[in-house]
């Protein structure tokens, strides 16, 4: 058996842990700039992009969903994010960033992930809103494909909370938990 076929079985063997995310709670977020599209701005109903950069997540405590362009991966954390809204976090230290990877969507619908992410700022104006063409922040924080990533980031941008896929009811309650502590 050859080399190159040996270790690719042995990976697949690998718990999918193994291949989870490189954030590290209590260290800072690494930084990353997205440039194509960016921030979904919203000036009365006219959307506008702007370059975002990970630097502008300071100052506030601050959930980032950051998820695959595909609609299984929006649903995934669905429940969370509406507990979040339901919270009504004080505006001046709360803030939802969602970063949406259109480079991780579904063949031919990428323009769809695009009009889905715009229809979403109009209804959720005061949450930031990022369009990642390239999936940038999922290469740059090795984040899983066709998943969802929720972090928490204290007011100085410090991780602390991170767990990919589908929180549980128990993770959904420390993750509000830890949002109340670090307002």
């Amino acid at each position: 058996m050859n080399k190159k076929l040996v270790v690719t079985l042995l990976s697949a063997c690998l718990p999918c842990t193994a291949l989870a995310h490189t954030l590290t709670i209590g260290e800072p977020l690494p930084h990353i700039t997205i440039a194509d599209k960016g921030e979904i701005t919203l000036n009365n109903d006219t959307i506008a992009y702007q370059a975002w950069d990970s630097t502008e997540l300071t100052g506030k405590t601050r959930v980032i969903q950051a998820i695959a362009g595909r609609s299984a991966a929006k649903a995934m954390n669905a429940e969370l994010m509406a507990a979040i809204t339901a919270a009504q976090f004080p505006a001046d230290k709360y803030q939802t960033t969602t970063i949406i990877n259109q480079d991780d969507a579904i063949w031919g619908t990428g323009s769809f992930v695009k009009s889905s992410a715009e229809d979403s700022k109009r209804e959720f104006s005061w949450s930031s809103m990022v369009l990642d063409a390239n999936g940038v922040a999922q290469s740059t924080w090795d984040l899983a494909k066709e998943n969802s990533a929720i972090i928490i980031l204290d007011k100085t941008g410090t991780v602390r909370f991170v767990q990919e896929g589908k929180l549980s009811p128990a993770d959904m309650q420390q993750a509000l938990q830890i949002v109340k502590e670090n307002l």
